[in-house]
Formats: structure tokens, C-alpha cells, sequence
């Protein structure tokens, strides 16, 4: 985690982040002038939150190879940039983790992504980063979006979440590693070749 990142100590100081500051925990995020991707996600989970690497579970090794690229290029490429919905683990729901603060990407995201201009394609990843980016109707499912990614492009392309919670879904729509997943690699390679 690089604690001299824009914004972090803003982060950490902000009165609605007081009770993780509290505890110690540090936001998680990465942002580079540089970067040509943007991954937005919901919110770290508890293992990333521990270890202060992004996508640092099988939900990152599932997204980087649904990306086609290494963990080196992700983490160290500084063309990957990712923003979550919140910074912040926001602990166990009933059915996996407790939404994101609605809040964060309302007052964050734009300072960031004004910092960002060479961003060429952003994954949205999961409803509430797809809810809030795309003008969809709130009905609109995740499954609809992301079996039409191709309205959303060139600057869009929204994801299932690659968490190993979703491997019924994955089951049930074989249709999205088949014919989706390449599509989503090879507009990837192009950008990053560039």
C-alpha cells in the first residue's frame, strides 16, 4: 500500500472515516496518473483489508485471469488503477459483507478519476459500482448489464463479481467466460499495448 497516494491522508482525516482511522486500518485504493484501466469494485474484504493489497484473494486471481494479465502488470504495471465503492471493509452481513457507504463514491471518486486522464476503460464490478456509474434503472439486473456490456463500451464494461460466491452464477451463464471473458481480454491487451 502506498500511503503517499493523492488523497490518503484526506481519507484517513475524514470525520466519516474516524471509526477505521481508529482502528488502524489504512483505505484501500490505487490511483496513477498514468493508468489507462480502472477497476471499481464494492469494498475490500476482510483478508484485503488485512493485508492492504487490493484484490489480494480468489476473487483477484479469478478478475486478473478473466483480464488475461499477470499479477505483476496489476500490481506493478501503474496502468491498473482501482477505486472500491468504499475504502473500507464494512464487516459481515447476513449474506456476505455489508453494502458499501453509499457516501464515499459520492465525495471521492470524481477527485480521483480528475486526476486519471488517460483512463480508457473502467470494469465495473458488481451492482452497486454498475448502479451508481451506469444510467440504468435501478431494476436492472447485473446479469442484463453484463450480457450487454457492449452498449457501455468504449468507456464501460460491466462485471459479474469473480468472487468465489459466484460460482453458481458463473454455472448458470455459461455464456459469460465462453463469449464475454475473451471479448473483455482482448480489448485489454489492445489497451494496454498502447
Amino acid at each position: 500500500m502506498d500511503y503517499n497516494m493523492p488523497f490518503f491522508e484526506e481519507i484517513m482525516q475524514d470525520p466519516q472515516n474516524a471509526i477505521y482511522t481508529a482502528k488502524g486500518w489504512h483505505p484501500i485504493y490505487s490511483i496513477n496518473p498514468q493508468a489507462k484501466i480502472l477497476i471499481v469494485g464494492q469494498a475490500p474484504g476482510k483478508k484485503v483489508q488485512d493485508t492492504e493489497i487490493m484484490w489480494n484473494d480468489q476473487s483477484g486471481d479469478r478478475l486478473r485471469a478473466w483480464m488475461g494479465i499477470s499479477r505483476d502488470t496489476f500490481y506493478n504495471s501503474g496502468d491498473i488503477a482501482v477505486i472500491p465503492m468504499d475504502f473500507y471493509y464494512p464487516g459481515k452481513a447476513k449474506s456476505g459483507d455489508v453494502p458499501p457507504r453509499k457516501e464515499v463514491a459520492e465525495k471521492w471518486h470524481q477527485k480521483m478519476l480528475d486526476i486519471m486522464p488517460n483512463i480508457q476503460l473502467t470494469l465495473l464490478i458488481g451492482s452497486y459500482a454498475q448502479k451508481h456509474y451506469l444510467n440504468v434503472p435501478r431494476s436492472t439486473t447485473t446479469t442484463n448489464l453484463v450480457q450487454n456490456y457492449r452498449n457501455f463500451l468504449p468507456e464501460y464494461f460491466p462485471l459479474v463479481h469473480p468472487s468465489p460466491r459466484n460460482n453458481i452464477w458463473l454455472a448458470k451463464n455459461p455464456w459469460f467466460e465462453q463469449e464475454v471473458v475473451p471479448e473483455l481480454q482482448k480489448i485489454v491487451q489492445n489497451i494496454l499495448k498502447k
